[in-house]
């Protein structure tokens, strides 16, 4: 008799476990609202969306694409000219399909690792160990993932992929719940190391909601352009015009548009990558839509371009700055945080006051340390901005937005004590004898893992060669001690400037 018991536990034990499993699946929540939950009927469906839409006459390499995520009767054919634009054998390592919610407002990203996406034509895998990676790596992605029950904008793009590809890659599904550009630019960074030819972005996005139809017409054409200008100002300056125009009935130009600008965020400054409009139409084109009071839909990708060859490009090295200048930009760096610490808005710059030199484009980060001892340090490699801006959202970003600190106090403005190291560009080195310590800094990066250390840090702890690729290898790149022995390794050289010295 207990043995039976014992085997009857045994196979409850094995059906609640399966039932668990199976309730960690995130179930379709728009199928019947927005696309059929038939799956013969979502299949002829999508075969004819494909047939019916616009293609690309060339062929492109392509790295992201903006396709909407309305219901398949007004937005589908867009949809599938922004999937058809992509090469349809599936050779992508995983689709990340960044969406922005519109049901629950949080500060941070909630990407899916409990389970896999399920749409009436099956499962779509989630690899879970990159959504697992990003938790683990920033707090920015570690928020619920009841964000994704009921949010629509990443399973609409679901099936498009499920029946487009030959060989349908693993997807992470990620829910943006900030309408902060700090916060943004900080995910589009976390997400950076992925941001690889082999990986290919979805950004899941309609465009202007409910003006009458030429109104969005002309709406959505000036928020395609602030897309496809490459360059996120330019893109929250056309949302802002467009907004402080009162056209009837228009609630945004883009709903999903911090979905957008996380994109804008990671090509910005990369001049290898190019934006392309591919079609558009909105709900008054279809006969289920009125034209009264219409949402957009564009067809927006993003490719790689075959460059001219470029003018060599000075290195921070070749590079000086007056003592009036240097100055200028730790003013920057400090009235920027002030102005957010004390008065909670961003510090205004007259831009006819800036130098010219610091109007060139380098790399930077910014440091903050108090009694010598690190506080924050966040920048970036590229960007199309110039360094003076830069300098102001990486003083921001080192002081608010560096994940292994809390926010700066009031209390320790006065303390902390900043540096500002100008970066040039990187390359890519075979042998490590190719570093000099104190003159570059190194960027070790095997598949999703990627770390720095800047030009200085050796120095400052008195380290060998090995030790300095040791630390960044484990300590930055989460790659263990010696882990940089198979992996890239890239140089990149440092100007150092320190706010009390000449």
């Amino acid at each position: 008799m207990r043995s039976i018991f014992i085997v009857l536990f045994s196979i409850l034990t094995i059906m609640e476990i399966h039932s668990q499993d199976k309730s960690l699946d995130r179930k379709p929540y728009a199928a019947g609202k927005f696309y059929s939950d038939n799956k013969d009927t979502l299949k002829d469906d999508l075969a004819k969306l494909f047939a019916e839409c616009k293609k690309p006459s060339e062929t492109l390499n392509v790295r992201a694409i903006i396709a909407p995520h309305a219901g398949y009767v007004f937005s589908g054919k867009i949809a599938a000219s922004a999937f058809s634009v992509t090469s349809k054998k599936g050779d992508y390592k995983n689709i990340f399909i960044i969406g922005s919610s519109h049901v629950m407002a949080f500060e941070g990203a909630s990407v899916y690792s409990e389970g896999d996406y399920v749409t009436p034509l099956g499962k779509a895998k989630v690899n879970r160990e990159i959504a697992n990676e990003l938790r683990k790596k920033s707090k920015l992605f570690d928020f619920s993932s009841d964000a994704h029950s009921q949010e629509h904008s990443i399973e609409v793009q679901v099936p498009f992929i499920q029946f487009y590809y030959d060989k349908t890659p693993p997807i992470v599904p990620i829910i943006l719940g900030t309408n902060s550009p700090t916060i943004i630019r900080a995910i589009a960074e976390a997400l950076r190391p992925w941001f690889t030819p082999d990986n290919l972005f979805v950004i899941s996005s309609d465009f202007s909601h409910y003006p009458p139809y030429n109104d969005a017409v002309i709406n959505d054409k000036l928020t395609a352009d602030g897309i496809l200008s490459g360059d996120p100002a330019t893109f929250l300056s056309v949302l802002k015009k467009n907004a402080a125009k009162d056209t009837p009935g228009l609630v945004t130009s883009m709903c999903g548009w911090t979905s957008g600008l996380t994109l804008l965020y990671l090509t910005e400054g990369n001049k290898n990558l190019e934006y392309k409009r591919i079609d558009y139409n909105n709900s008054g084109d279809s006969p289920y839509g009125d034209k009264i009071k219409v949402v957009g839909y564009n067809a927006i990708v993003l490719v790689e371009k075959k460059l001219d060859q470029k003018p060599a490009q000075k290195s921070p090295g070749e590079v000086s700055f007056t003592e009036d200048e240097k100055k200028e930009l730790f003013t920057i760096a400090r009235n920027s945080i002030k102005s957010r610490l004390f008065d909670g808005k961003d510090l205004t710059i007259d831009e006819k006051t800036i130098p010219e030199a610091l109007k060139q484009q380098f790399g930077v980060f910014v440091t903050l340390k108090i009694n010598g001892v690190l506080r924050g340090c966040i920048g970036m490699f590229k960007s199309s901005d110039p360094l003076f801006k830069l300098v102001k959202e990486s003083a921001i970003s080192s002081a608010f937005g560096d994940s292994r600190f809390p926010p700066l106090s009031k209390d320790e403005f006065n303390k902390v004590e900043v540096e500002i190291t100008v970066l040039g560009p990187m390359k890519k080195i075979n042998n490590i004898n190719e570093i000099i310590l104190g003159k570059h800094g190194i960027y070790i990066k095997k598949d999703f893992h990627t770390g720095t250390m800047l030009p200085q840090v050796p120095i400052e702890y008195g380290w060998t060669l090995e030790e300095f690729l040791g630390y960044t290898s484990r300590d930055k790149a989460g790659l263990g001690w010696d882990g940089w022995k198979s992996a890239d390794i890239y140089i990149y050289e440092g100007l150092v400037l320190e706010e009390n010295k000449k």
